[in-house]
């Protein structure tokens, strides 16, 4: 029930004030109205092809002209409501416009024609605003993949493409999806996440936060695991930031997401199929080409498949400090995941040789998780020990600790120390980083 409050409370607070005015049947009718008559009388397509700004000009007084034509007695901000959803027909994405608009809004879901959903802060709204028909979606997704160069119809009927702005898009249409075309967008944050960011919002602790540093500082490499949405390019993006200036950095994504501010970066990004089904690149080419560039470190934005080969060889030949992410639901689960992927490579290895590599590459993971309440938070930072027998040996530094949930529906609950001393303090205190000067409170002889 308190988790039910909380999702009531944040649709009270945090939907927009004017869903429901944007929807009134004789607004949305004059919008529809309006823009069938500029389509008429203005060439859209030429439109399109001027810069950004002179589009918008020429869309805004056209639109204007329209409005006052077709509906002289809408005033005030009635009128200028009709205005901007106009322009958002004829040049934006249509309803969800305002939803892309908002920079507090993470990711927007379009399930159907009133369907269409929003995440901010963690949880997911529904919002009031809505499509005409299957028709107006469609529409918007073709303005959405033109300038992309991609098309979507019963022969490619799904599309996973990266925005100019640097969003997440993701489209699959009938008779995959038999009620109606799904959009998906996530969208991309301007202004990255600092760890301190992350301390403040409560993802993890100070003490966490110092305690990563100190592990990219010291080259060890990391593996950030999680379920979908739980932050781990944020938290990818945020560790980055401790990479030394004078390092030679490669990334590779699929799609692009990440955005370093070192001065010495190369961003590589895979490749889809074009129509013919040919010209891809993988993420497994780009790792293999990476190795032939002198890289200081190599950032892999999640790995997927067989390029967890690849990347192991990399990190057990020299290349150390690297840094990936990986789809999984706890620290040995993101383990066995990378076992699959290698043995996916078709490489005749025993599954004893490949948890020797991934116990020889690896040295801390770093689980995240989406609580009940929306809020995103590291629930372990575990190091890999070595091997025992036959099993990938691990021991838990942090682990969040949950007590329970309050009446506004908040998890309860702290990201604690275990007290076990981290088998790589040697390394640290050789290169003059105490992690008894971090407050971690290690527990003197425990290892």
């Amino acid at each position: 029930m308190a988790i039910d409050a909380r999702a009531r409370e944040i649709w009270r607070n945090e939907r927009f004030a004017t869903d429901e005015a944007d929807n009134d049947g004789d607004w949305f009718d004059a919008v529809h109205q309006v823009h069938q008559r500029m389509l008429l009388e203005m060439d859209l397509g030429a439109i399109e092809r001027l810069d950004a700004q002179q589009a918008r000009e020429a869309v805004t007084v056209a639109a204007r002209q329209l409005v006052t034509q077709e509906f002289p007695s809408l005033l005030g901000d009635d009128r200028e409501r009709v205005i901007k959803r106009v322009i958002d027909e004829a040049i934006g994405y249509g309803p969800i416009q305002k939803l892309i608009d908002d920079d507090n809004i993470s990711e927007v879901m379009v399930n159907g024609t009133d369907e269409i959903y929003y995440e901010r802060d963690g949880m997911i709204i529904r919002s009031s605003l809505r499509f005409r028909d299957n028709q107006h979606i469609m529409r918007i997704i073709e303005r959405i993949i033109a300038p992309l160069g991609r098309r979507v119809d019963e022969s490619s009927p799904f599309v996973d493409a990266r925005l100019p702005d640097g969003s997440r898009v993701n489209i699959i249409i009938p008779p995959l999806v038999p009620k109606a075309p799904t959009l998906t967008i996530r969208k991309f944050r301007r202004e990255k996440y600092k760890v301190d960011d992350l301390t403040k919002n409560g993802t993890m602790t100070p003490e966490v936060g110092e305690f990563l540093r100190a592990c990219v500082g010291q080259r060890l490499n990391i593996l950030i695991s999680g379920g979908t949405g739980t932050g781990k390019t944020t938290l990818l993006n945020a560790l980055s930031a401790y990479v030394p200036d004078n390092e030679r950095i490669i990334t590779i994504e699929d799609p692009i997401e990440m955005k370093l501010q070192q001065s010495h970066v190369i961003s590589m990004e895979a490749r889809p199929p074009n129509i013919e089904g040919k010209n891809e690149v993988t993420q497994r080419d780009l790792v293999r080409n990476a190795l032939r560039m002198r890289p200081d470190r190599i950032v892999i934005g999640e790995v997927r498949g067989i390029e967890a080969f690849d990347m192991l060889q990399a990190m057990n030949t020299g290349h150390e400090g690297s840094l990936t992410t990986i789809h999984a639901n706890s620290p040995r689960d993101g383990l066995f995941r990378i076992e699959n992927m290698v043995m996916m490579a078709g490489f005749d290895l025993p599954v004893r040789a490949i948890r020797e590599q991934i116990a020889a590459a690896l040295h801390v993971v770093v689980q995240l998780a989406r609580f009940a309440d929306g809020r995103r938070r590291v629930t372990h930072v575990t190091e890999i020990t070595g091997r025992e027998g036959e099993t990938i040996a691990m021991q838990d530094i942090f682990t969040f600790n949950q007590r329970g949930i309050d009446e506004k529906g908040s998890v309860i609950g702290a990201l604690e120390a275990t007290q076990i001393v981290p088998s790589f303090t040697d390394k640290f205190s050789l290169s003059g980083v105490n992690l008894k000067d971090m407050g971690l409170g290690f527990a003197e002889g425990r290892r």
